[in-house]
């Protein structure tokens, strides 16, 4: 089983530094959020890239993706999509992201093939994450990690994040409310951390990032 590595999709380093994983805004616009991207991605290592939507306007991601695809491969990082597996291979993406606990994954995997990221989020729940695992998950993400974030509001333990860096070998990623103080404490038993709106919500993203970054150890 592989992780969102930029190039080879391989596991993180064996330096054990927990690598970043970004979150775009909701529907980033195509014609200004590429530019404020790109200072991000120069200032910091960035090994993925995912692409929130809530729109299902197929036109409007396409141009998103498009905007993002370029932007994220010009710096060998990877760019994944949220939910909408049709779009992997019509834009050349590099992957998904399922935000359900990976059910499906199992055809999923079959039909992509071995090369596609498919990443779960499987919120604060081992076995969510042991199964996405079995059925090809290249990454689990577990969260919140902080007291606010994703889903319905319990959040993901530091003991769960423990027990998989020490019983699994497939990636983890940690996203939602990380707060520096999170990120250092989580740093240790992590491979990713996934920061959205911890970034972007800044008025100076870059800075913010930084700021996050430096708690990785």
């Amino acid at each position: 089983m592989t992780a969102p590595d930029p190039e080879s999709h391989a596991s993180p380093p064996a330096s054990d530094r927990p690598q970043v994983y970004l979150i775009s805004p909701p529907d980033p616009d195509p014609a200004t959020f590429p530019d404020l991207l790109a200072r991000v991605l120069d200032a910091q290592p960035v090994a993925c890239l995912r692409l929130m939507t809530t729109t299902q306007d197929g036109d409007r991601i396409a141009r998103m993706a498009d905007a993002l695809r370029e932007t994220a491969h010009a710096r060998d990082v990877a760019l994944v999509i949220d939910r909408h597996v049709p779009m992997v291979e019509r834009l050349g993406l590099d992957g998904v992201h399922l935000p359900d606990g990976g059910r499906g994954l199992r055809k999923l995997r079959a039909d992509l093939g071995p090369d596609t990221i498919i990443g779960a989020f499987c919120g604060a729940s081992r076995h969510d994450g042991m199964s996405a695992g079995e059925a090809g998950a290249d990454y689990i993400a577990f969260g919140p990690a902080g007291a606010a974030g994703l889903g319905a509001g319990e959040v993901a333990p530091f003991e769960l994040f423990e027990w998989w860096s020490q019983m699994i070998e497939l990636p983890v990623v940690a996203e939602g409310a990380l707060s520096p103080e999170v990120v250092e404490r989580l740093a240790p038993v992590s491979d990713f951390f996934a920061f959205g709106a911890e970034v972007w919500d800044s008025p100076d993203p870059v800075g913010a990032l930084a700021r996050l970054v430096e708690r990785l150890g």
